[in-house]
This record gives C-alpha cells, sequence and structure tokens, in this order.
C-alpha cells in the first residue's frame, strides 16, 4: 500500500507540474528559475533536518556523488526541459520524458552490466517510434535552425540526464546514505551549479513578484521538489529504478490533458497513435517477467 501510495502521488504531482513550469518561461531566466526552485527547497529540507534533528552533513568524500546527481537530477535535466518549453507544448515534453523508463533499462544495461530482455528492446523501439509520430513534422525537416525539432533535441537530452540520474540515485542509496540530507545536498549543488553559469552568462538576477510566477514557484517548490522528489526517490529505493521509472508512463496521460484546457493543444491522428506507441513501449519495457515452474526432474528408475 505503501508503494502504491508513493506512486500515485509522484504520478499527479509531477504530472501537472508542467504546466507550472510553463508558467514561469519567459518571465524570469530559465537558469535563475530553477536555481531559485532548488536552493529554496534544499534550505526547507535542511530546515526539516534541524527541526528533526536528523544530521545533515555529510563525509567529505561522498559530495562528488551528490553533486553529480545535483547536476543531473537538479540542474542540466529542468535547464533543457525549461528552454524547451520555449518550442514546444508542456504536453508534448511529457510525453518525451515519458520515455525515460526506456532509458533507464538501456543504461540499467550498459552501466550496470543487467541482461536486457528481447521485449526490453522491443519496448524501447516501440516507443522511441510514438515519438517519431508524435514530432513527425519537426523530424522529418529535422534543422537546429527549426524552432520544433530543438525543442525535441532538448527535451530528450533532458530525458537522458533524468534517466541516469536514476542509476546515480539508486547506487547512492544502495551504500545507505539518508534521503533527506542526499536530497538536500544535491540540490543545493544543482542550483549553484545554475547559478553560476548564470553569472558567467552576464545575467542580472532578477525575480518576478507577480500572482502567476509566486504561485507556480511555490508550488513546484515545495511539492513537485521536496515532496515529489523525495517521494519519489524513497520509491526508487524500495523498488528499484526501472520499475520507479513506470510512474513516468502516466505523466503524459494528465500532462497532455492539461495541455488541451490550457494551453489549447489539438490532436491529430498522428499523435493519437505515437502516444499509444510511447505508452505501449513503456509497459512492454517495465512489464514484469514471467517467472517459469521449475522442471520436475524424474527419478530415477529401480
Amino acid at each position: 500500500m505503501l508503494n502504491l501510495s508513493l506512486y500515485a502521488f509522484t504520478v499527479i504531482v509531477w504530472g501537472s507540474s508542467w504546466i507550472g513550469m510553463a508558467w514561469q518561461v519567459g518571465v524570469v531566466p530559465e537558469l535563475q528559475s530553477i536555481a531559485y526552485r532548488f536552493g529554496f527547497a534544499a534550505l526547507l529540507i535542511a530546515g526539516w533536518c534541524l527541526l528533526r534533528r536528523e544530521r545533515f552533513a555529510l563525509p567529505p568524500g561522498i559530495h562528488p556523488r551528490l553533486a553529480l546527481l545535483g547536476a543531473l537530477l537538479f540542474s542540466i535535466n529542468y535547464l533543457q526541459f525549461y528552454t524547451a518549453m520555449n518550442y514546444v507544448s508542456s504536453g508534448l515534453l511529457a510525453v518525451v520524458f515519458s520515455t525515460s523508463a526506456a532509458f533507464v533499462g538501456l543504461f540499467s544495461a550498459v552501466l550496470l552490466r543487467q541482461r536486457v530482455s528481447a521485449r526490453v528492446w522491443g519496448g524501447i523501439a516501440v516507443g522511441l517510434s510514438g515519438i517519431g509520430l508524435i514530432f513527425w513534422p519537426e523530424i522529418g525537416a529535422l534543422s537546429l535552425a527549426d524552432d520544433g525539432s530543438l525543442g525535441l533535441l532538448l527535451a530528450v537530452g533532458g530525458t537522458v540526464c533524468f534517466s541516469l540520474a536514476n542509476i546515480v540515485g539508486a547506487s547512492n542509496q544502495k551504500i545507505g546514505l539518508p534521503l533527506l540530507p542526499m536530497t538536500g545536498w544535491s540540490m543545493a549543488y544543482g542550483a549553484a551549479l545554475l547559478l553560476i553559469v548564470s553569472q558567467i552568462l552576464g545575467q542580472e538576477l532578477t525575480f518576478d513578484p507577480g500572482v502567476k510566477y509566486v504561485a507556480s514557484f511555490v508550488y513546484l517548490t515545495v511539492i513537485s521538489s521536496v515532496l515529489g522528489f523525495v517521494f519519489y526517490l524513497t520509491l526508487l529505493k524500495r523498488i528499484g529504478p526501472a520499475r520507479s521509472a513506470y510512474a513516468t508512463v502516466l505523466f503524459p496521460v494528465i500532462a497532455l490533458g492539461l495541455s488541451t484546457l490550457l494551453e489549447g493543444y489539438r490532436w491529430s491522428a498522428l499523435s493519437v497513435a505515437g502516444l499509444v506507441l510511447v505508452l505501449a513501449g513503456n509497459l512492454l519495457v517495465l512489464m514484469p517477467r514471467r517467472r517459469t515452474r521449475p522442471t520436475a526432474v524424474p527419478e530415477p528408475a529401480e
């Protein structure tokens, strides 16, 4: 029941967070929006540890792992998705993100040396074919100068980063790192990296006090970041990377529904077929293997 609750909360919160992210695009530079979000989330987690009298400090030798997780999960990943929202709808980005389940399977095979069945490879092919159908107009004239194609490339890059972060996060928890300090420090490193890049690019620090931006900031920071990532990383520890990534299968259902209502996204025959293939591919990748009954060994004749 606990695993189901963690799964349901993750799907609902992250599936609806795409709209909140879209509300922030174009108001404050993406680098700064993400840095504010995860920097403040890290402070909230540190404060919560202090109130609970839980140790927040971690050994120095562990921090390179935390910095890597922060860069993949709380920095580069989000920067690419925030930037991609300038070119494609938030619902379509959620569809691309759902293929992270397939990428997790791929990276598990390459990086963790885990055997991947033919069914999993077939699921990856089906899911990527679905993405091809949804973005067929952009893929048909693929060019970095084309806005749709650039949005697709950025979304795929963000998905790859998230998938690699699953492997790193599972590895960190496997060696016994406590969940809250690990999450808080990783968020802090991700926010710091983004602020450094922002300053290198010469961006002036700014913040929009408007109701829409502040409301999306609070929701994304407290609900989507602190609670969402703590719940997801807990799920990651309990059931592993591949099964946790199954939550991404339902993200497009929620996100595309909201995008249809709020952004005017229009369904076409190709996009419907593509969505079906994406979901089918992910389900193939994450479907549990059937356990075969052991064959009875005949008794020797007397």
